[in-house]
């Protein structure tokens, strides 16, 4: 098959990937290889260059970049000083890229096209001038921000693949889901640490409220008061100082006083994330908010790390409870929420690290991913034969 790969978010650029969070961008290159390995004819289309096998059809980006020049900034720079901006730029290239998609696929130089990240709205309404099959991943809970959950239940009739079953709730019951196809990742990419530490809790991630990082320092801090052995919280990830969301300067910054509660940093490196989980006693996933899949978790049990979260969005399809972390449930007071996180922590000893990694290598390989979407290419492309 000839299959045409669309991620259309500016971040999908050589030059912006280091500098950001974006695992989608991590996902689909992972993908076309993936697919490129089993056979298939896979043509990636992003708005910069990007590291691949496959061929990469970038857009024209000399008028941003010009833009850039005149303000001095890099791309990074005009999102966090004119966002407005920065938006009204990328959605100009993420609807050429679109189109580019749609004209090779109606030239017959795709078999079928897939558009794969969040700004997919775009691609929706045009979907139907496309004469070979589209299929449509979104990333984010579909009721998540306005501009999505207002437009996406017009074309539930469309081709559509969730990440988890929990991601379905925020679309009409009646949406017509393809399939389902939970991420994966590199088997290679995590391994488990030999002789692991066990001596703190880890949070990897964005450091948001909806993350419930909060929940995560209070239930640390509570096991500690009646522990013999306290246990450190060793927080990594991406906070947002300075900007309008005040969480990290009002939430978590002033748990940092404590000897206990430690901020790492940004991991950016697979050497520096095997380490980071691999010693962790457990990863702590306290999302108050309905994850849509959570990559940080497959990413602890690749390296053989028990998962604590909360029974919301898709976390409970991910964990298997009691044996390869513990589920809690959200309570509506976080006082409750918290001292059910104190017994997960509590109850660790009796999850089995290797059941954790060979859970991974069952169900959350890159390569069980890439034969899953080619299922579904191979089932749309027959239909519309």
């Amino acid at each position: 098959m000839k299959i045409g790969i669309v991620i259309p978010h500016i971040f999908m650029h050589k030059d912006v990937l280091p500098e950001v969070i974006f695992s989608p961008a991590t996902l689909a290159l992972q993908l076309a290889e993936g697919l490129q390995a089993l056979g298939q004819d896979v043509t990636l289309f992003s708005p910069g260059p990007v590291e691949t096998h496959a061929t990469n059809i970038t857009a024209d980006l000399s008028l941003f970049e010009h833009e850039l020049s005149l303000r001095g900034d890099r791309y990074t720079d005009l999102l966090k000083k004119h966002p407005v901006t920065f938006v009204s730029l990328a959605r100009q290239v993420q609807a050429e890229l679109i189109a580019k998609a749609y004209a090779l696929a109606n030239r017959g130089e795709l078999d079928i096209v897939h558009i794969y990240t969040n700004e997919e709205d775009i691609a929706l309404p045009f979907a139907q001038l496309c004469n070979r099959p589209v299929v449509f991943t979104h990333h984010d809970p579909f009721n998540f921000l306005i501009k999505y959950k207002n437009v996406f239940p017009k074309y539930k009739h469309l081709n559509w693949v969730s990440l988890s079953y929990a991601q379905r709730t925020g679309m009409p019951k009646d949406t017509n889901w393809v399939a389902n196809i939970y991420h994966g990742m590199d088997e290679h990419a995590l391994q488990p640490v030999k002789k692991p530490s066990g001596d703190y809790i880890a949070y990897l991630g964005r450091i948001i409220e909806a993350k419930g990082v909060h929940l995560a320092i209070a239930a640390v801090q509570k096991y500690n008061q009646t522990s013999r052995k306290p246990l450190a919280l060793k927080l990594a990830g991406k906070h947002y100082a300075g900007s309008k969301d005040s969480y990290w300067q009002t939430r978590i910054l002033p748990s940092l006083s404590d000897p206990h509660i430690e901020y790492v940093g940004f991991i950016r490196t697979d050497a520096e994330k095997e380490t980071f989980l691999g010693n962790a006693k457990a990863l702590l996933m306290p999302s108050i908010f309905n994850e849509p899949f959570g990559m940080v978790s497959i990413e602890a049990l690749a390296a053989g790390t028990p998962i604590i979260g909360l029974d919301s969005g898709a976390i409970p399809e991910i964990i298997k409870n009691k044996l390869t972390g513990l589920l809690v449930p959200k309570k509506e007071a976080d006082d409750a929420t918290v001292a059910g996180l104190v017994r997960a922590i509590r109850s660790l000893d009796a999850i089995d690290r290797g059941v954790c990694r060979r859970d991974f290598e069952l169900r959350f390989t890159t390569m069980r991913m890439c034969q899953d979407y080619q299922g579904v290419y191979e089932q749309l492309t027959a239909t519309a034969s």
